[in-house]
C-alpha cells in the first residue's frame, strides 16, 4: 500500500490523500483549497497523480474535502464517488453553490475588470458539478464495500449531518482516516463514534494546537446581541450554510425563547444553500442530536431570503437584525455584499463562529485589520468583530486523543494532517507523548509505502 498527500497537509483545505493498492487507486476526500492565495492556486493545477483513479470515497460533504470534485471530473474522472446518503444529498447542495459562485465571481471580475487575468474563468461550472453529482454513489456507514481486493467501511464521526471515519483494509494493512472528527458537545450532532482498528491513522489536526475554551456561547451571542441592538446596530454572522447556519438557527430560537434577547428582533436567512440545507437537517433529523420537534422549528419567524433582489434590499436596510449568510469565512457568496454596506459602521457588529482558516476574511477581520479588500476594492472594518470558538464542529485536542484512545490497539503509525502546521505539529507531539504512539506530519506531494 502507498499514500500520497496531495493536500491538506500543510494547510486545514485541499483535503486530498490517495491510497493505491495492488490493484486500485482511491482518493480519499477530493476537497478544495481555501485561504492563502498560494493554496487557491493549487485548485488549477491537475496532480499527476489523479489521472488514473478508480474512484473516490468522501468524509463528508464540506467543500475543503468535496469542492475539487467538479474540477476531477471536468479533468477525465469517470469512476464511482462514495459517500454516506447524507453526505451525498447534502454535496447535491455544496457542489452546485460552489459552481454557481465560481461563475458568479469569473463574471463579475470580468464585467468590473478586476482580474489580472484577459479573461476570467471558473474553476468549474454547474455543468461539471452536475455530472460529478451523477456519479455519487450512497455507501451506509458500517456496510463493508468492495473495492478490487479492498474493503472500505464508513462509520460516523460526528461533525456535520453524515460525516464519516474512513477504514480502508487491502487484506494485508487497515488505513484508519479520520476525516473531521466531533465534539462529544456538539449542538447537532451526536459524539463521533469509536474508530475501526487501524495499523495506519490518517488523522486530523484543525485544533490539534488548542482546547475549546469553556465559554458559554450561547450567553457571548446573547450578550453581542443586546448590546449590538442597544446603539441600534445589525449583528452580521457569516456562516457556513450546512451545519454552521443550522446550529446559530438552535441557538437563536432558543435564545429568543427564554427572552434572553429580544422576542421581535428580525432574524434573516440570506442562503439559499443554508434554506435548502435545513431542509436535509429535517429530513435526516434521526441523525441528530437535537428532538424532532426542535428540529422543524428551526425556522420559526425567521425571514428566508432566496432572490438576489430581497438579498440586495436587505443588504441596504439599516435597522436592527441578526443576519446569518454564507460563507462562513467570509470568502464568497452574498455575506460579502452585507460586509460591504456594515463592517464601516461601528453599531454594527461581526461574529464569526468558528474556525478561519489562514489568508481567509474571516481571519484578516479577527486579526483587527482596518479594512479588507471586497469585490476588487478596500472596504474599512469599523463593526465590533468577536469570535465564537464554542460553535465549532471539530474535536479539539483532548477530544482527538480522545477518539484515538478508543482504538483496540495502538497504529504503527499516524500521520496527522488537516491542520496549519503549528496546530498538526502541536498534535504529533501530543500523540507521541502522553500516547506514546509513533506519529508525524507528511508533506505536500509526498508518498509513502506502508
Amino acid at each position: 500500500m502507498k499514500i500520497h498527500f496531495l493536500g491538506a497537509v500543510d494547510g486545514v483545505t485541499g483535503s486530498r490523500h490517495l491510497v493505491e493498492t495492488d490493484d486500485r487507486r482511491i482518493l480519499l476526500d477530493c476537497g478544495l483549497f481555501q485561504g492563502w492565495k498560494l493554496h487557491r492556486e493549487r485548485n488549477w493545477v491537475m496532480p499527476a497523480e489523479l489521472r488514473e483513479l478508480d474512484a473516490v470515497v468522501l468524509s463528508h460533504a464540506h467543500l475543503d474535502h468535496s469542492g475539487w470534485l467538479p474540477a476531477l471530473v471536468k479533468n477525465g474522472f469517470r469512476g464511482p464517488i462514495h459517500a454516506s446518503p447524507a453526505t451525498c444529498a447534502l454535496a447535491q447542495v455544496l457542489l452546485l453553490d460552489s459552481a454557481h459562485l465560481q461563475e458568479e465571481d469569473a463574471r463579475r471580475a470580468n464585467r468590473y475588470g478586476y482580474s489580472k487575468h484577459e479573461k476570467a474563468l471558473p474553476l468549474y461550472t454547474r455543468a461539471d458539478a452536475q455530472r460529478a453529482l451523477s456519479q455519487l454513489v450512497p455507501l451506509e456507514p458500517g456496510r463493508a464495500l468492495r473495492l478490487g481486493r479492498s474493503t472500505v467501511k464508513l462509520t460516523p464521526a460526528g461533525h456535520l449531518l453524515g460525516a464519516c471515519s474512513v477504514n480502508l483494509d487491502d487484506g494485508t494493512l487497515r488505513l484508519g482516516f479520520s476525516g473531521d472528527v466531533g465534539r462529544d458537545s456538539d449542538l447537532l450532532m451526536p459524539p463521533p463514534k469509536p474508530p475501526l482498528p487501524a495499523d495506519v491513522m490518517l488523522l486530523e489536526s484543525t485544533y490539534g494546537n488548542r482546547l475549546h475554551p469553556p465559554e458559554d456561547s450561547p450567553q457571548r451571542l446573547a450578550d453581542i446581541v443586546n448590546r449590538t441592538v442597544q446603539r441600534g446596530g445589525s449583528v452580521l454572522m457569516p456562516s457556513f450554510a450546512v451545519g454552521r447556519a443550522q446550529a446559530l438557527l438552535l441557538v437563536l430560537q432558543r435564545l429568543k425563547a427564554a427572552g434572553a434577547i429580544p422576542a421581535q428582533l428580525p432574524i434573516f436567512l440570506d442562503s439559499p444553500m443554508a434554506v435548502e440545507a435545513t431542509g436535509l437537517y429535517r429530513r435526516y433529523g434521526a441523525l441528530l442530536r437535537v428532538p424532532p420537534r426542535e428540529v422543524k422549528t428551526l425556522c420559526d419567524g425567521v425571514r428566508l431570503v432566496t432572490t438576489v433582489q430581497q438579498s440586495m434590499r436587505l443588504a441596504a436596510a439599516r435597522y436592527p437584525a441578526v443576519i446569518i449568510s454564507a460563507s462562513g469565512m467570509a470568502t464568497g457568496g452574498r455575506v460579502l455584499h452585507h460586509l460591504k454596506t456594515r463592517a464601516p459602521d461601528a453599531r454594527n457588529s461581526i461574529v464569526l463562529a468558528g474556525f478561519q482558516v489562514g489568508g481567509s476574511r474571516g481571519a484578516r477581520l479577527l486579526a483587527g485589520e482596518p479594512a479588507v479588500k471586497i469585490h476588487g476594492e478596500m472596504v474599512a472594518v469599523r463593526a465590533e468583530v468577536q469570535q465564537l470558538e464554542g460553535f465549532s464542529g471539530h474535536a479539539d485536542r483532548a477530544g482527538l486523543l480522545a477518539w484515538l484512545r478508543q482504538l483496540p490497539q495502538a497504529p504503527r503509525q499516524t500521520y496527522v494532517v488537516h491542520g496549519e502546521p503549528d496546530a498538526s505539529d502541536s498534535l504529533r507531539a501530543a500523540v507521541r507523548n502522553e500516547l506514546g504512539w509513533p506519529a508525524r506530519v507528511p508533506a505536500l506531494g509526498e508518498c509513502v509505502t506502508l
